[in-house]
């Protein structure tokens, strides 16, 4: 299927009757010219994608600088469509110049049919990324703005996070990359949001990678993107996560979980700030402020041979660990009360207030879920309380849940009530899940079948 927007510009009118001739069957409209002062007027009318630009119009002139005017002039006006030059074998210098200013590639005259229809398509392809990213970023531009506008995240009054949230002020302003450590629901994301929010990269996207969630086989083509037909059910051309943060953060969460074979591919990606999609020839640069994060030990995955040092070293500029909640009691009431005013406010129950006594259960609860199991317990008591004022036993944490198990159950019974409690308190993620209950992922998936969860 044809598609795209060609306009040729050429004073030779053989050679414009010879490209259009050539060109027809590969885009959806071509227009040419062979006077360049045409060129705006017909831009104006139609959204062209390339223009196929000559370096000299004039008879007896071979200096090229029409060519590079012109050149400025279509790049300051339409910044986003592409330009190729038509220039002569002896003309490799200007053509080279003409790359700096902003052309996509060069032709040479006299030109090999199947090499100039080559360069066009990849030429286009690379203008249809771009339109791509473009409107994917205006779209969660948009969704993400008032995020970006919102008030600091609750850090609670602990020496621990006051420590914490100074270390995030100082490093937010710069592109230091930064891996995030600490338990399972410690919010080492809400750590990396707010350092986008804080930094001069906050009005782009904030892009997160769940790397446990991504299989082996679907690694580059999540993070690098892919061209269509690059492999089977590849039906369209897909943008990584890596270019659409281009110019934002890329946050990679799970970082422990890239397998040993992969993280060399990540790794040259980190080092060179460029990237090549899957099926592709063309690599491209990309400019992100990384922030990683992991509840593993990496350094003991480097002794073991699980995880390589140098990308370590890369992801590693500043280290930000989370402490788990059990260590920082005096940030629970903060928090609960936060989640109070959030839910209260979901739910249409303004006006809640936590009672003394039902603070001092929720600081004595040891909380393995950290943060999120709290947030969890909070929403629960929400939507379930019947006063404004809430009390002990309106707060029923996750461990104490699991405490009212009936003893007459069977071994099965016990199991599907295990992985169901597991897998409520890590949100359903299943890698969790299997992680922590000592069992392999596949292993979950065939119990949760077994048992319809």
């Amino acid at each position: 299927m044809k598609e795209g927007k060609l306009i040729i510009a050429d004073d030779n009118k053989g050679i414009l009757s010879a490209l259009q001739l050539l060109l027809q069957n590969e885009f959806g409209q071509i227009k040419s010219i062979s006077d360049p002062n045409q060129l705006f007027h017909e831009m104006a009318k139609t959204d062209y994608d390339l223009v196929l630009l000559d370096m000299n119009f004039k008879a007896g002139i071979n200096t090229g600088n029409e060519g590079i005017y012109w050149l400025r002039e279509i790049k300051s006006r339409y910044p986003q469509v592409e330009v190729v030059m038509i220039t002569a074998y002896g003309d490799i210098d200007l053509a080279v110049r003409a790359l700096k200013e902003g052309a996509a590639d060069f032709i040479i005259k006299p030109w090999d049919n199947e090499k100039l229809m080559a360069t066009l398509r990849t030429v286009y392809r690379i203008r249809r990324s771009s339109l791509e990213i473009s409107g994917l970023k205006t779209r969660e531009q948009l969704l993400t703005h008032e995020a970006n506008k919102s008030k600091p995240i609750v850090s609670g009054k602990s020496p621990a996070m006051d420590a914490i949230m100074n270390l995030v002020k100082k490093v937010a302003k710069t592109d230091a990359n930064v891996l995030i450590t600490g338990e399972n629901g410690t919010g080492k994301e809400l750590i990396a949001k707010e350092i986008h929010r804080m930094s001069d990269r906050s009005n782009e996207l904030f892009v997160m990678v769940d790397l446990s969630a991504i299989t082996e086989t679907l690694f580059e083509s999540e993070l690098f993107g892919h061209k269509k037909g690059a492999f089977t059910d590849a039906f369209e051309d897909k943008t990584g996560k890596f270019l659409l943060a281009d110019r934002g953060t890329l946050f990679l969460d799970e970082i422990g979980n890239i397998p040993l074979n992969l993280q060399s591919k990540l790794l040259a990606v980190l080092q060179t700030r460029v990237v090549t999609p899957v099926g592709s020839n063309a690599a491209v640069p990309v400019d992100i402020r990384l922030i990683s994060a992991t509840n593993k030990n990496l350094s003991q995955m480097i002794t073991d041979n699980h995880f390589r040092q140098d990308l370590l070293y890369r992801m590693n500029t500043i280290q930000i660990h989370l402490p788990p909640l059990r260590e920082r009691t005096e940030d629970i009431e903060a928090i609960a009360e936060h989640f109070l005013r959030v839910y209260g406010k979901k739910y249409n129950k303004p006006g809640l207030t936590i009672r003394e006594d039902a603070l001092l259960k929720l600081q004595r609860n040891p909380w393995p879920g950290n943060v999120r199991e709290l947030e969890h317990t909070v929403e629960k008591a929400v939507i379930l309380a019947d006063n404004d004022i809430l009390g002990p036993d309106d707060f029923l944490s996750g461990a104490e849940e699991d405490t009212f198990t009936d003893h007459t159950e069977t071994l099965e019974e016990m199991e599907k009530k295990m992985i169901r409690s597991t897998l409520k308190r890590n949100h359903m993620n299943q890698s969790l899940t299997a992680e922590q209950l000592g069992i392999t992922r596949q292993t979950l998936y065939n119990k949760i079948k077994k048992y319809g969860i």
